[in-house]
C-alpha cells in the first residue's frame, strides 16, 4: 500500500528549496515530532550536497550554533525546532541575534491553531514568544494541499529577505497536522530572488576640525580603522570591534580616556559598533561637551546621549588638515603603556649585550616560562598565537576585559557574544563559527577564551554529534573558581563575604577533565607558561579543552589522573 501523501513534508519541502534558492547554506535541526518534516527534508538536501546540516540535541545550543555559524559566514542558518518549550530554548540566542543584528531563520513547528488554548498536550502559544526581539514574524496556517505548499515557498523567500535586509531574527511558526511525514515531495518552483536592499543614506562628510577621536565597538568591522586612517584621528579600538589594528591604533584608550590631557580635550567621537567594555567610553559619550556622531549598525539602536547623538548611515573622511600632533600623543602613549615587550638585541650588531648579560636574560626568560600564568599572561599567549586564518571567541568573563586594556594590535578576526554580554551559548557559538568556515580546509583553528563559569553555563555545547565534520575548536578556560569579574564591582566591598561567595561569585569546583572526557574532548592542565604556549601553537585537530588555573584554589585542585 502506498504511503499517504504529507501535506506538512510538502509545505516543509518547499520551505527549504525556497530559502536555498536565497542562498540558504546551514540549518541547524533539534530533534522532535512535529518539525519532523523540516528535519527529514533537510536531511535530504544535506544528502544531495545543497546544505551542511548540524544536529543538537538541545534547542538552546542550536539556536546558539546557528547564531555562530550566521557571524562567520554572514548568512542566516535556519534553525529547526519541534513546538513548545523547544521553541522557549532559542530565546537567547534570539536577544543576541536582535541586539546584535545577526540574521536567523526560526523554524518552529506548532500544533494547529484550534488546539491553542485547550490543554492540548505540547502546545502553547508560539505566536509572539520573541516579540518585540524579531525582525518579522509569520505564523502559517497547517498546509491542506497544493495551493498552501507555494504559499509556504513564497514565505520561506519572504522571511530570508526580511532577514538579510535588517539582519536580525525572523520567526516562521508553522503549524502542522498529521500526517507529519510522507513521500518526498515534487520540487517546487523557487521564487525569483530579492531586488536587494534598499540604498542607504548619503554617508555624512566629517571634517579634521575639532579634536575628534573615533570610537570602535564590538562588531565595528574594518571600516572603521579606515576611517580614522582616512581623517588622521585616534581610533580608540575595543578587542572585539574588528578594528583593533592599524597605525592609529589607541589599544590603551582606558588610561588615556581618564587623562585630562587627552580624554579630558576630546571635541568630536564618531563611533562605530556597539561599545560595551569600559567605562570611559560612556563616560565620554556622555558628556554634553562632545559631539557624538553614531554611524548606524545592524543590530539595536545605539543613542548613548540622551537625544543629542546625530545617527548616520555612514561617514566620509573630508580635507586633508588632519591635527597630527593631536593623534601622535594619543598614538604614542599608548604604545608606550601597552607594547612592553623588549626584544633581545641581535647578537651580531655593535650594541649587542655580552655573555654576562645573555646569561642573566636567558635566565629570566625561563623564570617566566616556568612562572603560573596569569590572566595578562594568558590573553597575551592567546593573541600571540592567533592569526588571521584562525578565529577568537572571547567569552563576556573578565578576561575579555583583560584583553581589551592590554593586548597590542594584530588584524585578526575576533568575535563575542556583545549584544547582550551574557555567558550564554559562548562554546555553541564558537561551534557555529567554526562550522561556518570553508570546508576546503584552508581554515585555522577556532580558540575559545573563557572563564570557567561560562564553560559549565554551555558545557551541553561539549556534546559533538556523529557524523559531522569534527570542528578544529581548542577552549582556553581561565579557571579562577567563580565569577571574579564581581570582584571589580562595588559589590565586592559592600556585601557580607559569605553572601556574596554564595550568591555572586558562585565558585563551582567541577572537573573540567572528566567533564572533557566524558564529551570526548581531549584535555591539558596548563601550569606555566612554557606549557601554554607549546599547547596554543601545536593544537589539535580534534576539539580540545586547555584548563588554565588562575587563582590559588584551583591551582591547588589535583592534576590529570595517570591513565588507568
Amino acid at each position: 500500500m502506498a504511503e499517504p501523501a504529507s501535506p506538512a513534508g510538502a509545505a516543509a519541502a518547499a520551505l527549504l528549496e525556497a530559502l536555498v534558492a536565497r542562498g540558504l547554506t546551514h540549518v541547524v535541526v533539534s530533534p522532535g515530532s512535529r518539525s519532523q518534516a523540516l528535519a527529514l527534508a533537510a536531511a535530504r538536501l544535506e544528502r544531495e550536497g545543497r546544505i551542511r546540516l548540524a544536529v543538537r540535541i538541545d534547542e538552546r545550543v542550536g539556536g546558539f550554533t546557528a547564531l555562530g555559524i550566521a557571524r562567520e559566514t554572514g548568512r542566516p542558518a535556519a534553525v529547526v525546532v519541534t513546538s513548545g518549550t523547544a521553541v522557549a530554548e532559542l530565546h537567547p540566542a534570539v536577544l543576541e541575534a536582535f541586539h546584535s543584528g545577526v540574521p536567523m531563520l526560526l523554524l518552529t513547528a506548532d500544533r494547529p491553531a484550534e488546539l491553542r488554548g485547550t490543554g492540548s498536550n505540547q502546545t502553547t502559544e508560539q505566536p509572539g514568544l520573541f516579540a518585540p526581539a524579531v525582525r518579522a514574524e509569520h505564523d502559517v496556517p497547517a498546509p491542506a494541499g497544493p495551493d498552501d505548499v507555494a504559499a509556504a515557498a513564497r514565505i520561506g523567500a519572504l522571511a530570508w529577505d526580511e532577514s538579510v535586509g535588517r539582519p536580525g531574527p525572523v520567526h516562521v511558526n508553522l503549524q502542522y497536522r498529521e500526517p507529519l511525514s510522507g513521500p518526498p515531495a515534487e520540487p517546487v518552483p523557487a521564487a525569483p530572488p530579492p531586488a536587494g536592499p534598499g540604498a542607504a543614506g548619503a554617508p555624512l562628510p566629517i571634517e579634521p576640525g575639532p579634536r575628534t577621536v573615533v570610537v570602535a565597538g564590538d562588531g565595528a568591522g574594518e571600516r572603521a580603522e579606515a576611517f580614522a586612517r582616512a581623517l588622521g584621528v585616534p581610533l580608540l579600538a575595543e578587542v572585539s570591534s574588528g578594528a583593533r589594528f592599524g597605525p592609529h591604533l589607541v589599544a590603551a584608550y582606558r588610561e588615556l580616556l581618564d587623562e585630562p590631557e587627552l580624554g579630558g580635550r576630546v571635541q568630536r567621537a564618531v563611533v562605530f559598533g556597539h561599545p560595551t567594555l569600559s567605562r570611559q567610553v560612556p563616560r565620554l559619550l556622555a558628556r554634553p561637551d562632545v559631539e557624538v556622531v553614531v554611524v548606524r549598525a545592524p543590530g539595536e539602536r545605539f543613542e548613548p546621549t540622551g537625544g543629542r547623538a546625530t545617527t548616520v548611515d555612514g561617514v566620509v573622511a573630508a580635507g586633508q588638515d588632519a591635527d597630527r600632533a593631536w593623534t601622535g600623543r594619543w598614538v604614542t602613549a599608548s604604545r608606550a603603556l601597552v607594547d612592553r615587550t623588549e626584544d633581545l638585541p641581535y647578537v651580531g650588531s655593535p650594541d649587542a649585550p655580552g655573555p654576562r648579560e645573555l646569561r642573566e636574560h636567558t635566565r629570566a626568560e625561563l623564570a617566566a616560562l616556568r612562572a603560573p600564568v596569569t590572566r595578562r599572561v594568558l590573553v597575551d599567549a592567546v593573541w600571540r598565537a592567533t592569526w588571521p586564518h584562525d578565529r577568537l571567541v572571547l567569552g563576556a568573563s573578565r578576561l575579555i576585559r583583560e584583553a581589551d586594556q592590554v593586548v597590542p594590535g594584530k588584524r585578526i578576526r575576533v568575535l563575542a557574544n556583545r549584544g547582550l554580554a551574557g555567558i550564554d551559548g559562548t562554546i555553541a557559538t564558537a561551534t557555529g563559527v567554526a562550522l561556518g568556515l570553508p570546508a576546503d580546509g584552508r581554515a585555522g583553528t577556532v580558540r575559545v577564551l573563557l572563564g570557567d563559569l561560562a564553560l559549565l553555563h554551555d558545557a551541553g555545547a561539549l556534546l559533538q554529534a556523529p557524523g559531522e565534520p569534527v570542528p578544529r575548536l581548542q577552549v582556553i578556560v581561565g579557571n579562577d573558581l567563580g565569577g571574579t569579574i564581581f570582584d571589580t564591582l562595588e559589590v565586592a566591598g559592600t556585601a557580607d563575604p559569605a553572601d556574596f561567595e554564595r550568591v555572586v561569585r558562585t565558585p563551582r569546583p567541577a572537573d573540567l577533565e572528566a567533564l572533557a572526557r566524558a564529551y570526548g574532548w581531549s584535555y591539558r592542565r596548563i601550569e606555566t607558561r612554557g606549557d601554554l604556549d607549546r599547547a596554543l601553537t601545536a593544537p589539535e585537530a580534534r576539539p580540545s579543552l586547555l584548563e588554565v588555573p588562575l587563582s590559588a584554589a584551583a591551582a591547588a585542585r589535583p592534576g590529570p589522573r595517570a591513565p588507568a
